[in-house]
């Protein structure tokens, strides 16, 4: 195993000082796209978020917030209902953009338990949506299942 890290190691690099550095990270603004909706602010994902896991808002109606959502239009309402029965909150309080997606860290307490986490957001249909294997891992975590997952 260590054999096969390093050899993966040295692919990654050259000795050749002629090598320009390769950059670890691309920045939002070298793979904007007009396609791409704007970067949404703290606020908005919260909303989003809040909106997602609100079981007074029907599924139909939230379709539109996590990706894949249609290929099982109960996979909404069976996130929030398994949230509110886990007392989940979650607050973003950091977004970061990465062409098209964008990671939002969240305080999220479930049961009065905080931890810190990553939402990733996935652009589609025009839209930020919820990443659909991060609501797949969640809906599982709650001991449910939706067919959008398989």
């Amino acid at each position: 195993m260590a054999i096969a890290a390093m050899l993966s190691l040295s692919a990654c690099g050259s000795d050749d000082p002629q090598d320009p550095p390769k950059p670890s990270r691309t920045t939002t603004s070298a793979v904007a796209s007009a396609n791409l909706p704007p970067i949404p602010t703290v606020d908005e994902l919260n909303t989003a978020l809040t909106r997602a896991l609100d079981t007074s808002v029907s599924s139909a109606d939230k379709l539109e917030l996590i990706q894949g959502a249609a290929a099982d239009p109960d996979l909404p309402g069976r996130l929030a209902e398994a949230a509110k029965g886990a007392n989940v909150q979650i607050m973003v309080t950091d977004v970061t953009a990465f062409g098209d997606s964008v990671n939002a860290k969240a305080k999220f307490v479930i049961n009065g338990q905080e931890n810190i986490v990553d939402v990733p957001f996935i652009a589609e249909d025009g839209k930020w949506k919820v990443q659909k294997a991060w609501s797949c891992t969640m809906l599982t975590n709650f001991g449910e299942q939706s067919v959008a997952c398989s």
